[in-house]
């Protein structure tokens, strides 16, 4: 197959025909990066941030186009998609001004002086995954840049059309078309030729748990580097203290935003005991409430699942004898549909309360005091976000750090902020993405010792 044909989850109509990347074009492609690299970091910090700039303003005068692309190829509401977008311009222009702060060290030492640089690595494979495709190519794509990389990325088989259309803004913008070249094609080609290819210095990749194991794997062999943002089955926490009604109001939200396709999702609802059935009588509204239907209206608040067999996948959890508590409405008809489901398995075993679902599917399931929650939250092998809802601020920094995750929210369901770090414990991943700190994952720490004695 050389050619891979688009869907619109939505509609089951073929949207374009996308032609794949062979191996050997891959191998074309990254030697043209390995070429293009000397010349690109040879460019003075001030020119690279204002090339950065410039990407960002194009990708800001191309929002709109952008967003009714992802909301074509992915399904993504009008809103989360212009949203998405918007983070690329905000990533851009956050990363613009690193080139000029990619500050090294004067270390004291005897007999001479020391100091320290932050080179770039060479090449970088940034690998993509198919539920957010604009914004998590952003968050490896332009700390990567901005550091004096040259980036290869490879979108997800199904959703690359956003990448294809960013590397042509970045061209517009002045980058050189090697600097950053998008290449979609399989997994098993493009993105396994990044981990093997000795030119490609670091693999970024965000995806689930098994595939970044292998890659993880196959980097090791050659001890490449690795940021690895995996999967999660993070859990919301609603103490007895909390303001029931507001959390029952958005805990949809932070489960069902992008059907459910959120390593971020807050698919296990913990809620105490005591409060439990008030709960339960105050969720139910607010998941039929949820509007769930053309990805293009702006009333919508959830579109359809990716694929037929993500659909098939996320179905299975369902039968005829699940312990479905309610659920919400879904078109019928062509599309991916598949409606809000609140399930209340008995144990935290059940595959329906231990699983990354990647689905409308939300656990609720009772606990007893602080400790219970606590350990009901660490119980699954992933660690990447959570809330917690209570009006005490010292249990909420006591459960903050019991918690193993690597981004919680206290009364919110936020887990991302392009300006603050980004990433999981356990195996929900390796490294940190986003924030102050991340441009130093795309760069060597050189010391030099200069002698000063006659």
């Amino acid at each position: 197959m050389t050619t891979f044909d688009v869907i619109n989850p939505a509609t089951e109509q073929v949207v374009r025909s996308v032609a794949l990347t062979t191996l050997e074009e891959t191998d074309a492609a990254i030697a043209r990066a390995q070429a293009a690299y000397p010349a690109w970091k040879a460019v003075s910090p001030g020119d690279r941030a204002r090339l950065l700039r410039r990407f960002a303003d194009a990708v800001d005068a191309d929002l709109e186009n952008l967003a009714q692309l992802e909301v074509t190829n992915s399904g993504h509401t009008i809103g989360n998609a212009r949203w998405e977008a918007g983070n690329v311009r905000d990533v851009l222009n956050y990363y613009s001004a690193a080139p000029e702060r990619l500050n090294g060290k004067q270390i004291p030492v005897a007999g001479g002086v020391n100091i320290t640089f932050q080179e770039p690595l060479g090449v970088v494979g940034v690998i993509v995954p198919w539920n957010f495709p604009m914004p998590i190519a952003g968050w490896g794509f332009a700390p990567a840049l901005a550091a004096g990389n040259t980036v290869v990325l490879k979108p997800a088989e199904v959703t690359p059309l956003t990448a294809i259309r960013l590397a042509e803004l970045a061209r517009e913008a002045g980058i050189p078309e090697d600097v950053f070249q998008v290449l979609p094609g399989k997994g098993s080609v493009v993105g396994q030729r990044f981990v093997d290819h000795p030119a490609v210095r670091k693999v970024v990749f965000t995806g689930s748990t098994e595939v970044g194991k292998q890659i993880m794997a196959g980097c090791a062999a050659q001890v490449k580097r690795v940021t690895l943002e995996l999967g999660g089955k993070n859990a919301n926490i609603i103490f007895a203290d909390s303001d029931l009604e507001k959390a029952a109001a958005t805990a949809p939200y932070g489960v069902f935003d992008n059907a459910g396709q959120d390593c971020c999702a807050r698919s296990l609802i913990l809620v105490q005991a005591s409060v439990y059935d008030r709960f339960m009588e105050l969720l139910e509204p607010a998941v039929r409430g949820v509007v769930v239907g053309d990805p293009g209206s702006e009333k919508t608040e959830m579109g359809p699942l990716i694929s037929a067999a993500h659909k098939e996948k996320v179905s299975s959890y369902i039968g005829s004898d699940s312990p479905v508590a309610f659920r919400g409405s879904a078109p019928e008809g062509p599309g991916y549909w598949f409606p809000p489901t609140v399930v209340t398995p008995g144990n935290l075993q059940d595959p329906l309360a231990a699983d990354e679902i990647f689905g409308p599917v939300v656990a609720v399931v009772p606990f007893g005091d602080e400790t219970d929650a606590v350990t009901m939250a660490n119980h699954t092998e992933y660690g990447l976000s959570g809330s917690i809802w209570t009006r005490d601020v010292g249990r909420a920094l006591r459960v903050a750090r019991g918690v193993e995750s690597g981004n919680l929210s206290v009364n919110s369901h936020s887990s991302v902020r392009y300006w603050t770090p980004f990433g999981g414990f356990k195996q929900s991943g390796l490294g940190r993405e986003l924030g102050p700190d991340a441009v130093d994952a795309f760069t060597e720490t050189k010391n030099v010792f200069l002698s000063t004695e006659d």
